[in-house]
């Protein structure tokens, strides 16, 4: 089992951690979370539902999106672009052997990316908890 701390990481910003459970359980273990911690959540767009429905196939693939207006709007205050990467996503998704992974951007990239202060980072850094929550037993 790999933790966000100890995560495959790739030097484009993506961090991606192994999950304990199967793609719907992983998402809704995440979702869950989202809402048992007061976040808003925007959105979850199911890739490999919507292909199935166009006649195509695609490994489980869904994307989770959530945030806290408190902790992105002093981001996209200092830097506009950081709306291109809020609200926060994590993608739950199948490879080819059935193990079900999560990635996400690190919080050390989108920093970067956006030439954000490392003090305005604390509040989106809580993406690692709820990642490794999910994604670990039981």
């Amino acid at each position: 089992m790999t933790t966000a701390s100890n995560a495959h990481s790739t030097d484009n910003g993506i961090v991606t951690v192994e999950s304990a459970h199967s793609g719907a359980e992983t998402v809704g273990r995440l979702q869950a979370l989202v809402k048992e911690r007061g976040l808003m959540l925007f959105t979850c767009v199911d890739f490999s539902g919507d292909a199935e429905r166009a006649g195509l196939t695609l490994p489980f693939s869904q994307l989770v999106v959530f945030g806290n207006p408190k902790a992105g709007t002093p981001l996209m205050q200092y830097a506009p672009t950081a709306a291109l990467d809020l609200p926060l996503k994590v993608l739950v998704w199948d490879d080819d052997s059935g193990h079900t992974w999560l990635s996400f951007n690190s919080v050390e990239y989108l920093r970067q990316r956006h030439g954000l202060p490392e003090e305005l980072m604390k509040p989106v850094s809580g993406v690692i908890a709820l990642v490794n929550a999910a994604a670990l037993s039981p």
